[in-house]
């Protein structure tokens, strides 16, 4: 029900909610603590922010800041419906309840598929981590990639199909490292800005060149020096917002973890309120970080556009040779613990695909509807699996390459709508008669809800200014039309069935 005035209705218990949830609630507070922080923290950071930086200068820091203010609300928005229904495997479900069954149903394959999509990138990417590393040290695995890739998802799906509480413990040591390494990264500014370290000129090797990175003191006049909100011009600094956006891409996660985890509603409220506070900490105060440490000027790409990661800089100028070494064995973390995710998330979104889906369907046929003895669904992951996997055979034909680059790169753009559908779904929810004055609420909800919304579109409106992403955001176009209008056709002619059976 999506229409009436709001009611003081009482939350149902847990156990009540539950009577159809088939999951084990094995996931503790610590685990989606730091499951929240994996989801916040991904390779954008350790890899793409050079390239951001270079974007705006110091602004950057601004960037991040009102992104992640606009995700918080996304999150608060995700938060407040999971708290009302913590029994829900995945927050696309209130899209159903509350938008439509062709939006849902649009919401649901849409978003398996980007995950599936994205996966397949992150597995090739840990490839390409491995051999590019091992190229340094004149080791060529370029043949290998393809058992690379296998063995690496192999390993992870082992992980998933144990039980919810290895992938829980998984995801914690994986979100460790990261904060290990970040926080790292921001003592030793501490430090070196307290010393009034100088450091000398370094050569910082790439995959096809050599960066040369002139000598410099750690000062805070290398982030103020020449301050400009836009030195490179306005449309740089429009464009760094897709950018960064995308390196926010997935802190939702945590919103799929609810219905298998313990004391779910506390738990979901302290890791969402939370969020803020790791965004001003991790990418925050990490980026102020490196900008004392290089000054920004010195972020320049290679002859091939590569950007180094400024946490090699950063470690290269404290005189720590082995940098790459150390940052390399975090972005293979940070890979793999999206990769990890990608999984739990996919596997729960088909399942719940399944779930809904009639019988005799190609779904059904395969029990993807299905639970294994661990509690976990295991048949919706391994086919997840299985279709991230056909990633080493995409590579081997550079016709279907080129595809997968353009499909892959439109599913970037609908993960843009998923959040609006997930934003109207709140909004509905709070005026349908559902709404529970003693949950999880998000304040102003009106105001919020609305900001949310404009500022999604404004993100898509600006995949079109750029080269290399104004066919991302055709491609989301055609995808949103297509599929959008079949969604629509295929729900309505099932309930034209069910109605003519009755």
């Amino acid at each position: 029900m999506v229409s009436g005035s709001p009611t003081d209705n009482s939350l149902d218990s847990v156990e009540q909610l539950d009577t159809h949830n088939k999951m084990e609630r094995g996931l503790s507070n610590r685990h989606v603590q730091f499951i929240a922080i994996g989801g916040t923290i991904g390779t954008g950071l350790f890899l793409g922010s050079g390239k951001s930086i270079a974007l705006t200068g110091p602004s950057i820091v601004l960037v991040y800041i009102v992104v992640g203010l606009v995700m918080f609300i996304l999150m608060r928005a995700i938060g407040e419906l999971m708290y009302n229904d913590p029994s829900q495997h995945t927050f696309i479900n209130f899209i159903t309840k509350y938008v439509g069954k062709g939006w849902g149903y649009f919401a649901q394959w849409s978003y398996w598929i980007v995950l599936v999509l994205i996966g397949m990138t992150e597995l090739t990417a840990v490839s390409k981590y491995f051999v590019e590393f091992f190229r340094t040290y004149n080791i060529d695995l370029s043949s290998w990639k393809w058992l690379i890739e296998i063995a690496f998802l192999a390993v992870l799906v082992l992980i998933n199909l144990i039980a919810v509480k290895a992938f829980g413990e998984a995801e914690f040591w994986f979100a460790m490292i990261k904060i290990t390494l970040i926080i790292g990264m921001i003592v030793t500014a501490i430090v070196m800005l307290i010393i009034h370290y100088r450091y000398p000129a370094v050569s910082i090797r790439t995959t096809n060149s050599v960066i040369s990175s002139p000598a410099g003191e750690v000062s805070l006049a290398n982030i103020f020096r020449g301050f400009s909100i836009a030195p490179h011009g306005w449309y740089n600094f429009a464009i760094a917002f897709p950018m960064v956006f995308f390196a926010y891409q997935l802190i939702e996660f945590v919103g799929v973890t609810v219905s298998e985890t313990k004391n779910p509603r506390p738990v979901l409220k302290k890791a969402t309120n939370q969020i803020i506070y790791r965004i001003l900490i991790f990418y925050v105060g990490a980026l102020i970080a490196i900008m004392t440490i290089v000054p920004w000027r010195n972020f320049v790409p290679d002859k091939t556009g590569e950007f180094v990661s400024p946490f090699i800089m950063v470690f290269k100028y404290a005189g720590i040779d082995w940098a790459a070494a150390l940052v390399f064995f975090v972005v293979i973390t940070a890979a793999s613990s999206s990769l990890n995710s990608l999984l739990f998330s996919a596997g729960r979104h088909l399942y719940q695909v399944a779930n809904e889906s009639r019988q005799g369907s190609v779904l059904r046929f395969f029990s993807l509807e299905q639970v294994s003895g661990h509690k976990v669904p295991a048949r919706a992951i391994l086919m997840s699996g299985l279709f991230i996997l056909l990633s080493p055979a995409v590579s081997l034909f550079p016709a279907v390459t080129q595809a997968f680059t353009w499909f892959s790169s439109a599913s970037s753009a609908v993960i843009i709508g998923i959040y609006i559908l997930t934003v109207i779904a709140h909004w509905k929810y709070r005026r349908s008669a559902d709404f529970s004055a003693d949950g999880f609420l998000m304040p102003a909800y009106k105001i919020f809800d609305a900001l949310a919304i404009a500022f999604f579109i404004l993100i898509y409106i600006s995949l079109f200014m750029a080269a290399d992403t104004v066919w991302l955001a055709v491609g989301g176009l055609v995808w949103f039309t297509v599929f959008g209008v079949w969604s629509h056709f295929r729900v309505r002619r099932m309930q034209e069935r069910h109605t003519a059976s009755l």
